[in-house]
């Protein structure tokens, strides 16, 4: 099954960057999933003073907001998709990156959110 995953954080935090040891240890991690075949796809998004925009459809308007979002206390700094047998498994590898994350970047605080996808032909 494939697992959507990806860590929310301040905003300053995607600005500052992370500290070398970090991207080095994440290097390392991304090379070691996609050869055990569990990292499918991953990415790190830029600032969202770099051309972030926001399309809400409220009460059948679409309104358009460009970055950055000051009103934003945490925003999505990076994503991944997960090959997993299971959930357990899943969550092993997105628990093992924000591990990296203590470890190389004591001050980094956020979260990591990990969401099941649908299959093609599945759907609710």
């Amino acid at each position: 099954m494939k697992y959507l995953t990806f860590v929310r954080h301040a905003e300053s935090h995607r600005e500052a960057g992370p500290p070398p040891a970090l991207m080095e240890a994440m290097g390392h991690f991304v090379e070691k999933c996609q050869r055990d075949g569990s990292l499918v796809d991953a990415g790190g998004l830029k600032a969202t003073k770099d051309g972030a925009a926001l399309i809400r459809l409220s009460r059948g308007k679409i309104t358009v907001t460009d970055g950055p979002f000051t009103e934003t206390k945490e925003v999505i700094g990076g994503w991944a998709i997960l090959q997993a047998d299971s959930r357990a498994e899943a969550l092993r590898i997105a628990t093992e990156f924000m591990e990296l994350h203590r470890a190389h970047w004591p001050e980094f605080e956020g979260e990591s959110e990990l969401r099941p996808m649908f299959e093609p032909g599945e759907g609710p």
